[in-house]
Order: C-alpha cells, then sequence, then structure tokens
C-alpha cells in the first residue's frame, strides 16, 4: 500500500509526526513531506533524523495556496496540524477557528485538487458534547470533514477522521509538567483530583490513525477503545515511579474550559457506532434534506444508550496506570534513573 508512495503530514513537527516517523522511516515510503509553520522544528527534525526521504514545507494550514503547493503529487495526509491547548483557545476562540476549522477546509480542498488518494484527520474527545472553543472548533473541523467527503469520488479521494483521548506526554500534556515540578522539587498541581481522562500512548494514536488509514470510507470517524483514569492516580503513579510515592499535591481548581471527564462518542453516535473490536467506527449520517422519504427510526434506542466516556471506561488504578506510563520510552530511562526529558 504505501510502496513509493509519498505522505504528507500536516503539523508535522508535532509529537505526532515524530511517532509517524519513528514507525515509517524505514518504510517503503517514497517520501515523507513534514508541513508546518516553524522552521526551527523542522532544522532540528531535519537535524536529527538525517534522511533523504524526509523533506520539509514551510506553510500554514490557513494559508490555502501553502498547502496546495505541499500536497502536489501527494498520495496520503494525516491532517494532524492544530491549535490544541484549551486555554489558549478560550483566549483566542477565532485563532482556533482559523487553524483548527478553516485550516481542515484548505487541507481538503487542496487534496482533492491535487488527488490525494487517502486523508486521515485527526480530531479529539472534546469534540464530543463541547463546552470549550477548543472542543467547539474541533467538532467543526468533523463536521468540514464529513460535509466535505459527501462530495468526492471515493474512487479518487477518501476522507475519514480519527477521534483521540489524552495522548500521554505528547506537545501539551499534563505530564512533562509533573515531571518538571518533581525534578524541581515543586508540588504537583492538579486542578480536580476526580477528573478522568482517557489515557492513550503516541504509539496507540499512530495504531489508531493507520486503522482508519486502512478500513476508512468517506466521512468514518474511528476511535480507540482506551482506558482512563483520574487525575490524581496519574500525579501518584508518575511521583512513585519516581520514586518520590508522598510527593505533596495541591489542588488548583479547574482551569478555563474545563470538564470533569471526556466523552468519545455521544449517545446517538453510539447508536449507530459499529463495534470492531478495539475500535469503534462511527459511520457519517448519508441521508440528504429530503426527510421526508427516509423513516425515522432509533429515538428509543437513542434514549436506552449511554455514552462513552471517561467516567464509565475501565478505570485505571495507580499500578494499572504505572503499567501505562512504562510503556513511554522515556519513562523507562526515568524510572531507572536517567536524567532524560520527554520528546515533544
Amino acid at each position: 500500500m504505501f510502496k513509493d508512495k509519498i505522505l504528507l503530514i500536516t503539523g508535522g513537527t508535532g509529537s505526532f509526526g515524530n511517532a509517524v516517523l519513528k514507525r515509517f522511516l524505514d518504510s517503503d515510503l517514497k517520501e515523507i513531506r513534514i508541513f508546518s509553520r516553524d522552521e526551527k522544528k523542522q532544522d532540528d527534525m531535519r537535524k536529527k533524523y538525517v534522511n533523504s526521504k524526509l523533506k520539509f514545507y514551510i506553510g500554514d494550514v490557513r494559508d490555502y495556496q501553502s498547502i496546495l503547493n505541499a500536497t502536489r503529487g501527494v498520495d496520503f495526509i494525516y491532517h494532524a496540524a492544530a491549535l490544541k491547548q484549551v486555554p489558549s483557545c478560550e483566549f483566542h476562540p477565532l485563532e482556533a477557528v482559523k487553524t483548527n476549522v478553516l485550516g481542515t477546509e484548505n487541507v481538503l480542498e487542496a487534496a482533492i485538487q491535487n488527488g490525494v488518494k487517502r486523508v486521515v484527520c485527526l480530531s479529539t474527545d472534546k469534540a464530543v458534547y463541547p463546552i470549550n472553543a477548543m472542543g467547539i472548533s474541533k467538532a467543526m473541523m468533523e463536521k468540514v470533514m464529513v460535509a466535505k467527503s459527501r462530495n468526492v469520488d471515493d474512487t479518487k479521494t477518501v476522507i475519514c477522521g480519527t477521534r483521540y483521548g489524552n495522548v500521554m506526554a505528547s506537545r501539551g500534556s499534563v505530564i512533562p509538567l509533573f515531571i518538571e515540578q518533581i525534578r524541581a522539587n515543586n508540588p504537583l498541581t492538579i486542578t480536580d483530583p476526580n477528573m478522568t481522562r482517557f489515557m492513550m500512548t503516541l504509539a496507540d494514536a499512530v495504531d489508531l490513525v493507520l486503522y482508519a488509514f486502512e478500513h476508512g470510507s468517506n466521512g468514518d470517524i474511528f476511535v480507540q477503545k482506551s482506558p482512563a483514569a483520574t487525575v490524581e492516580v496519574l500525579a501518584k503513579a508518575l511521583a512513585s515511579l519516581m520514586d518520590k510515592p508522598d510527593f505533596p499535591i495541591n489542588v488548583i481548581g479547574t482551569r478555563h474550559g474545563e470538564k470533569l471527564y471526556e466523552a468519545l462518542l455521544s449517545r446517538e453516535e453510539m447508536a449507530c457506532a459499529e463495534d470492531m473490536g478495539d475500535y469503534f467506527r462511527i459511520p457519517p449520517d448519508l441521508r440528504d434534506l429530503n426527510y421526508a422519504k427516509f423513516v425515522e427510526e432509533g429515538e428509543e434506542k437513542i434514549s436506552r444508550m449511554e455514552d462513552y466516556n471517561s467516567h464509565n471506561t475501565e478505570r485505571l488504578d495507580i499500578e494499572g496506570m504505572q503499567k501505562l506510563l512504562l510503556k513511554l520510552e522515556f519513562m523507562q530511562a526515568i524510572a531507572s534513573g536517567e536524567p532524560v526529558v520527554p520528546e515533544e
């Protein structure tokens, strides 16, 4: 499938882009294009990997012409570029719209114009029942993706999406902050000890995108079944792995736009989702606006459904959270006493 093909990763200098490179640099892909607006991170990545398969494109998904140029000759796109920090999006909601919504429209239109075969758009659990600007912009991103997918020839281009929970130690994750606080001997700051979040590794994130890539049809959204933990359990598990099990914790209160728990599928989506084992597939609603010709069904089913959220999924205790943390290479090093910091 990948032999002699060209893959473009938008936002490719971030955590997800680096995880993809670790998986695919030695594959039979002909070329991997990194598209981002940060020339310093691109230069760092160029020096880190020193690989002729890797090509770098400076641009911004907000600028249609720059993404149109970068997608010429491309076979596949993983669209990871986003504004994803909840508090900053709360204070600058239009910036979230420009990148997450309009930027996605630009990527998809450029993909269609240049005959890109498959596009996977990365979304977040915050898009389900959104209460913050980041989640609302990502929910709209999903709607743009589904709407755009209605009008493409699926023999030429397939557009689908994925939805993530908390990707541990990715850019903006609380784990690097906790590590920094422990090393500085400052109390861990947690917003609400009972707040739960889905937990997944960057390797899980890449697996989910690959699953969507291989199994997705136009408009599909894929979700990985994931365990969850409270923020308090995460903090205590991390402190214990760093040999400081009784490290002090300060509760500082919920930040702007934060939820007590996150949902990966709404009740309405659960009613139509396909259980695929380790994943859920959420198919698009392919009805047109002539509703009279459709028989309305499913209201009673929806009323009996429960959403899939971080309060009702598998709940990790401290030991289970430690096992999951130790899947991260840098956490293995930290637990063994090596002075390692997580890569962004």
